[in-house]
């Protein structure tokens, strides 16, 4: 991933270019081609994407009392094809598309944040908690979404602790009372953020899902800030 200038930049209805990468909708799936160098292994990463969505909500969420962050769950159903060009990297699931946008940094207005999402036999179950600076009650949400986009609240069960990350990132997720969530595979690990692979228990069921865990104060502190410029570096101009 590579954070680009504007020259980079192009966009029209249906697709969103970003130097050599690109996103394409076509009305009923996304395709998203990547071409990009793993930093800072200097990997070359190529190949498609194509996420087909069951069905496109129009769900907003607010993270925030000023409406400064919004979670956009675009197709919280889907299923989806990758196809990076070597072995082990083809493969084929349930899959989904979701989006955050924001007009603050996010360290200014949370401290912490866990999101999940967990595949259930009807759909998908989401859950978003986040803790707010400015002392305002917690953020605690928990929907459901059918294959066909329909959105449910539903009490969430209570938070249950992990183990914490590699980089000893507090986890929580959601899960039945006297459950025991656990990581089943790591699929990203850093000072400041994991995401992988997470069993927990929903109502009696079973469930593997992507969690992530976010710690906003690490993220914002001086030691971390330089780092990210070595695994994100930075392209101000960009030409066909």
């Amino acid at each position: 991933m590579t954070d680009r200038g504007s020259s980079a930049l192009t966009q029209s209805d249906d697709t969103f270019e970003v130097g050599p990468s690109s996103f394409h909708w076509d009305g009923t799936s996304l395709t998203i081609a990547v071409n990009e160098r793993s930093v800072p292994h200097l990997d070359r990463v190529r190949g498609t994407i194509k996420v087909h969505p069951k069905a496109v909500t129009d769900v907003e969420v607010s993270l925030h009392k000023t409406d400064r962050h919004i979670w956009r769950p675009f197709a919280p159903v889907a299923d989806i094809e990758v196809d990076l060009g070597r072995a082990g990297w083809n493969w084929h699931g349930h899959g989904y598309f979701d989006a955050n946008f924001g007009t603050a940094a996010l360290e200014d207005d949370f401290s912490y944040w866990t999101w999940g999402r967990y595949p259930m036999p009807d759909g998908t179950a989401c859950f978003y908690d986040a803790t707010r600076r400015d002392g305002s009650p917690d953020l605690a949400v928990a929907l459901k979404f059918d294959a066909m986009g329909q959105i449910q609240q539903f009490e969430a069960p209570p938070k249950q602790e992990m183990q914490r990350s590699l980089w000893t990132v507090r986890r929580e997720t959601r899960g039945d009372a006297g459950t025991h969530p656990v990581q089943v595979k790591s699929m990203l690990d850093a000072p400041f953020y994991c995401r992988s692979v997470v069993q927990t228990t929903i109502n009696g069921l079973r469930s593997e899902g992507v969690h992530e865990a976010l710690d906003l104060n690490r993220f914002g502190s001086r030691w971390i800030k330089p780092m990210l410029a070595v695994k994100v570096p930075r392209r101000a101009r960009w030409a066909t």
